[in-house]
């Protein structure tokens, strides 16, 4: 999250929250419930090895290999995109970057792994198209699984991970504290109400898929997919550590493969691999999941027709050590004109930071990053499909690794304003610090580069903003003691000693580990950098192995950003270089040492023989009642004169299309009205449809409605990268808009046939407020062999 824009619209909120803080604070603030939930932590549970005798399974395995374990498993998706106009969106912190259309729907994906036996012995893993985890949102989760009824009592906050994607490109203004809240003028219900609803209805489509299964794992590296974007910090690390590794990113994507037991079909697929949801760039204002929603999308699409796939098959592709990878794979370049790479230490052009920008795979002058995003989003998908398909041959024997063993986990708060321990080096007591972001936070990165004079790899004193300091001096200015703490961070925001009107981040973190068999899942509420991933996964593998926690050597992946964002986790190393990644680790030099040791010292409660809870710790706050908002709703819609909401008004002008370089099959504008009267959850806004000739009836999949004598069947929809539409409005007195819907070239050949487009909208009457829905159709039109070659090549 987070770039330079934050710091503007810091300042002029600072003002405004100090006069509110004195009206609210004599009229009275709103009590904030927390719910109370259970935190018991972790289970015992008995191996099993062997299928009951009688059975019969159909496994990922050859007859000769070792019996493989049973399990319980599901998994679940819903859709949870919010607003798609007029917010804010999440990632970039640019207030001027405010959502116009959606080109791919955001979902949560839900998987459980339980014991066969033992309700209590599962957890929930879920992979949200979002920026990261958030408090707020899991408070919410919880209570709507209870609110399920008792069924659903097993899952707490012991035993659910919720991770984002980290895609920059999704709605803003549902996260729990301040500082995320100001670039998005506060607080969205609405946005926070959609991640969480859709979010339970995953984990109950999960719940209700639940079925004996078996597991296994598999790896690959990706290439081309991720760089380190902050190599100069990368290399504070020292050498001799540096050389144990071929990169200076992790390439090595890793895959767990979710298979029914009764018929051998497979439920689903979880990876994890490390890259910035940055593809899609900060002036893209179209809403998507980025490189891992088309990686998930690809992957779905294709196992709807792959001899193993189930029905319903769901493809997590979840973040790692993200903290210091980058999309943009061919490098950061100035682009004030002399097109040189941006300077090495400091990311700058010139000395400036604005115009050093990292580019994607291809050119994005023209479309805001999207063939970009979808080239990283594919090469994830090939890789995790080469993986697949070499864990279901039959022609050779399996290289997966079968997942063996118990079922355990462990949850706890701690609080990182002062967490003392011994350092690992030598044996030093050290602590961490009250949240503090530095001067270079500001700067931003060459993915989302800041404004004014602010650099990255300021470790000094930064005497060229005097108006910085001295807004930092208006909103808090740190103590002695705080500076000492976090030295050599030089202190741009005070954010974890700002309590007004409510704490502007977290100093409450989650320490969460999960374990299935030899598989071990950190849990990361922030986004740690390359190396302190690997250090981290170092730290959990070499205290597992000294535990004898399994037979088989252990298997640790790192997962996040989850459950209550905490920005960076930087290595001590490079956190004294301070660029981006290093000036926003929130508490101090000793931040990653501290969540090693907050980590290490519980993975005793992962033993199978464990029947014990680890201390559940302080609990954050829930700021859903207390958050403040500024976001403007929705006043009425109206239809022009003479028009009707849906009415067809011709094609989206074809010199506009060409500007932005788009190749369309077909293209709409309708009268409409504001999206964000109904987010149409589990729908679409737009689809394509294809009549139903009747030598095709025979193959309806069950999409196809019928208009008077004719049959038409939905063949794209929302989910679809090459569908878009956007909303603009053309009149803010009278209320009126208009709608534009893009049907792209796609990468695989369209069927010739008959089609037209659907407009489904919603507006809002003047005066009663009333919502009503309506539809629009566009001309029917034919693509044949001929058009499609000469409109999109190759077919």
């Amino acid at each position: 999250m987070a770039r330079s824009h934050i710091a503007l619209a810091t300042a002029s909120a600072g003002l405004f929250l100090l006069v509110l803080w004195q009206l609210l604070s004599t009229s009275g603030w709103p009590q904030i419930p927390v719910p109370a939930f259970s935190t018991s932590h972790s289970k015992a549970h008995k191996d099993e090895y062997q299928m009951p005798m009688g059975e019969e399974s159909l496994s990922f395995f050859n007859d000769d290999d070792e019996p493989e374990q049973l399990y319980v498993v599901g998994v679940g998706k819903a859709d949870i995109t919010g607003p798609v106009v007029e917010l804010n969106m999440m990632g970039y912190a640019d207030p001027s970057q405010k959502g116009t259309g959606l080109k791919q729907r955001l979902y949560s994906r839900a998987f459980i792994v339980g014991d066969r036996h033992d309700p209590e012995a599962r957890f929930v893993y879920l992979v949200l198209d979002t920026q990261s985890g958030d408090t707020a949102v899991r408070y919410g989760v919880l209570d709507g699984l209870t609110a399920l009824g008792p069924e659903y009592a097993m899952y707490g906050q012991h035993n659910i991970a919720l991770t984002g994607t980290h895609s920059h490109s999704g709605p803003g203004a549902w996260l729990n504290y301040l500082l995320p809240q100001i670039t998005s003028r506060g607080f969205s219900k609405q946005s926070y109400q959609a991640i969480v609803d859709g979010t339970v209805l995953s984990i109950k489509r999960a719940h209700d898929s639940l079925i004996d299964g078996y597991l296994a794992v598999g790896h690959r590296d990706v290439e081309g997919a991720n760089v380190n974007r902050s190599p100069y910090a990368y290399r504070a690390n020292p050498e001799q550590e540096r050389d144990g590794y071929g990169n200076d990113v992790d390439k090595m994507m890793t895959l767990l493969a979710f298979r029914r037991a009764k018929d051998g079909k497979d439920l689903g697929i979880l990876t994890w691999f490390p890259v910035h949801g940055t593809s899609m760039l900060g002036n893209n204002t179209l809403i998507t999941g980025d490189n891992k929603g088309v990686a998930a999308d690809l992957f779905e699409k294709k196992m709807k027709n792959h001899p193993s796939g189930a029905a319903g098959f769901v493809a997590g592709f979840s973040q790692s050590n993200v903290g210091d990878t980058s999309p943009n794979v061919k490098g950061a370049f100035c682009e004030d004109g002399s097109g040189e790479r941006c300077n090495f230490e400091d990311s700058t052009c010139g000395g400036k930071t604005g115009p050093c920008h990292g580019q994607g795979p291809y050119d994005a002058t023209y479309d805001n990053g999207a063939k970009s995003c979808y080239e990283i989003g594919k090469k994830q998908y090939e890789t995790a499909m080469d993986i697949y398909e070499d864990m279901i041959s039959r022609h050779h024997p399996f290289p997966g690794v079968p997942i063996h063993g118990p079922i355990s986990f462990f949850h706890s708060f701690r609080d990182f304003s002062n967490y003392t321990f011994p350092h690992p080096s030598n044996g030093t007591l050290v602590s961490t610090c009250p949240a503090a972001l530095g001067y270079s936070f500001a700067a931003g990165t060459t993915d989302g580069p800041g404004a004014f004079d602010f650099k990255q790899n300021n470790s000094g004193a930064p005497a060229a903003n005097p108006f910085w300091g001295a807004v930092r001096g208006f909103l808090k200015e740190p103590s002695e003691e705080q500076k000492v703490c976090h030295a050599p961070k030089p202190i741009l925001l005070d954010v974890g000693e700002i309590t007004r009107p409510y704490l502007w981040t977290p100093n409450v973190v989650d320490i969460q580990v999960l374990r299935l068999g030899q598989l071990i899942i950190i849990v990361s509420p922030g986004e740690a950098t390359t190396m302190a991933g690997r250090r981290w996964k170092a730290a959990i593998k070499k205290t597992a192995e000294e535990l004898r926690l399994s037979k088989y050597d252990p298997i640790v992946v790192l997962g996040g950003p989850a459950n209550s964002y905490t920005h960076y986790i930087a290595t001590e190393e490079e956190y004294t270089v301070q660029r981006y990644e290093g000036a926003s680790t929130l508490y101090g030099p000793h931040t990653l040492n501290a969540y090693i040791h907050a980590s290490t010292e519980l993975i005793p409660y992962l033993r199978g023989s464990n029947t014990s809870s680890p201390d559940p710790g302080p609990s954050p706050p829930n700021h859903l009642n207390a958050s403040l908002s500024f976001i403007n709703g929705v006043i009425y819609d109206r239809a022009p004169l003479l028009k009707s909401f849906g009415d067809f008004l011709g094609p989206v002008d074809a010199k506009k299309l060409a500007k932005r370089r788009v190749n369309a099959l077909a293209t709409a504008r309708f009268v409409g009205a504001n999206p964000r009267n109904n987010l149409r959850l589990e729908g679409s806004y737009v689809v394509v449809e294809k009549r139903v000739e009747e030598e095709d009836e025979n193959e309806d999949d069950g999409c196809g409605r019928e208009y008077g004598k004719e049959k038409w069947r939905v063949v794209r929809d929302d989910s679809d990268w090459f569908l878009s539409f956007s909303w603009r409005l053309t009149s803010t007195a009278l209320g009126t808009s208009e709608v534009a819907v893009v049907w792209e070239c796609e990468e695989m050949p369209v069927d010739e046939g008959t089609y037209r487009l659907r407009y489904r909208g919603d507006s809002k009457a003047p005066f009663s407020g009333k919502i009503t829905g309506f539809e629009g159709v566009s001309e029917i039109f034919y693509l044949d062999a001929g058009y499609l070659r000469r409109r999109c090549g190759g077919y």
